[in-house]
């Protein structure tokens, strides 16, 4: 059957969609387990095989009750199961399969090593239902939610910000609350001090009904709906010079964790070791409902920052541009430290990636991305956020905040990456 073409079903225009390719050099969203202890993965010099647990106890068991009984007592003294996967599958013990010919180290948990160096604290990736990894919906939201925030405080007049939602006063108050909160009232202040009242804080319109109130309902970003992203999938694609490139490879990487001296050479913290994916190629779709923002009108008058997709990522690029700026100075002012608690902190390249005056990304994502990148920080007197710095995380007297810079290094110790950072094109124009 043709269906024709006056028959077909149109989309409504007060929908607005957009797909989105989204690119980054490297990119990590945890998930909800923080960290693995060694039981949970198998790491070789060159990969990192995260197994299926139960397959791997079925394996174990049909391999003979002893090394499932081994198996019990490393996961209780959280030991490496190396020499016990030896034993048991012998020396490529990474293609076993369980009893019903189940892998128990599947493709989509395995990935290359990008350190030399023994892992010791493994943070995981986020991955679907299917154990592939992929980018939520919530995640890319949460991050433009934060953009638009930052975007509101800065154009205050423009949008009528009420007077006790500005930066000013958001300062004063946040100097009068530091020392008084306890951890939970902490976590929570900014709700209470601005962002309900930037999203939620609207009369909502419709069918004639008003519906007065404070709370998801009336929260304006209802409007915008973000798709997960396409599974994070190894594969390799063309160029338009028909150069082949791999993309989405999964990586445990090192993530250097790193600050300064008082005379800003640089110091060496800490190293956390984490699955990343290179060279992240993926797609999701935005959708924004034009007919229900409309519906939406705030109780002291404050406008809506946008009223379509691209001005709602344009806003996203204005935060990312501001970040970026900050972060180039910041990287200016750091010397080499060769001799750094045996690590070589030369980051050169990371000076070399801030080097552009335009920022080449559209919004900055997931773990890494720092102070800067979650809060509206940027919008506050530098003398504050070192003190809500100092009240609500690690105190760092007399330092800048965020104090600390998390970098990613390639196999050969060299420091030449910084997590999070993407591009968007979008795929209709």
């Amino acid at each position: 059957m043709v269906v024709s073409l006056e028959s077909a079903l149109k989309k409504p225009d007060f929908y607005q969609s957009k797909k989105i390719l989204m690119t980054s050099p490297i990119l990590h969203i945890g998930s909800s387990v923080s960290r693995l202890y060694p039981f949970e993965y198998v790491q070789t010099d060159k990969k990192v095989y995260l197994p299926n647990l139960e397959a791997l106890a079925k394996g174990l068991l049909a391999k003979g009750k002893r090394f499932f009984d081994d198996y019990i007592q490393a996961i209780e003294k959280r030991q490496d199961i190396t020499k016990l996967l030896k034993q048991a599958f012998g020396s490529e013990w990474w293609k076993a399969k369980d009893a019903e010919d189940c892998p128990i180290f599947p493709k989509e948990a395995v990935s290359q090593k990008l350190t030399s160096e023994r892992i010791t604290d493994l943070r995981p990736m986020i991955r679907n239902g299917m154990g592939q990894l992929f980018i939520p919906g919530s995640s890319i939201k949460g991050a433009i939610r934060t953009a638009i925030a930052y975007y509101l405080l800065k154009h205050a007049d423009r949008f009528q910000l009420p007077s006790s939602k500005r930066v000013s006063e958001i300062e004063k108050k946040l100097r009068e609350k530091l020392g008084k909160l306890n951890q939970h009232q902490q976590k929570f202040l900014d709700d209470e001090l601005f962002m309900d009242s930037f999203f939620s804080e609207f009369h909502l319109t419709y069918q004639a009904i008003n519906f007065p109130g404070k709370g998801p309902n009336t929260d304006f970003f209802r409007a915008i709906k973000i798709t997960d992203s396409a599974p994070l999938l190894e594969s390799t694609i063309k160029t338009k010079k028909g150069q082949e490139i791999p993309v989405n490879i999964p990586v445990v990487a090192e993530v250097v964790v790193s600050s300064r001296f008082s005379d800003y050479l640089a110091k060496y913290k800490a190293s956390i070791y984490a699955e990343m994916v290179r060279n992240v190629q993926t797609e999701f779709t935005i959708t924004l409902d034009t007919e229900m923002l409309s519906w939406f009108t705030h109780k002291q008058g404050m406008k809506l920052p946008f009223s379509n997709l691209d001005e709602l990522l344009q806003i996203c690029q204005e935060f990312t541009q501001e970040q970026w700026d900050y972060e180039h100075d910041y990287w200016q002012e750091i010397k080499n430290n060769p001799q750094a608690s045996g690590k070589n902190l030369d980051f050169n390249y990371i000076r070399e990636f801030y080097e552009p005056e335009k920022c080449p990304y559209s919004l900055r994502l997931g773990w890494g991305s720092g102070m800067n990148g979650t809060t509206i920080g940027l919008c506050l007197d530098d003398e504050l956020r070192e003190d809500i710095r100092d009240t609500c995380g690690l105190k760092a007297p007399g330092f800048e905040a965020p104090k600390s810079r998390r970098t990613v290094s390639n196999r050969n110790g060299e420091i030449k990456f910084v997590p999070g950072w993407v591009k968007f094109k979008n795929l209709q124009d």
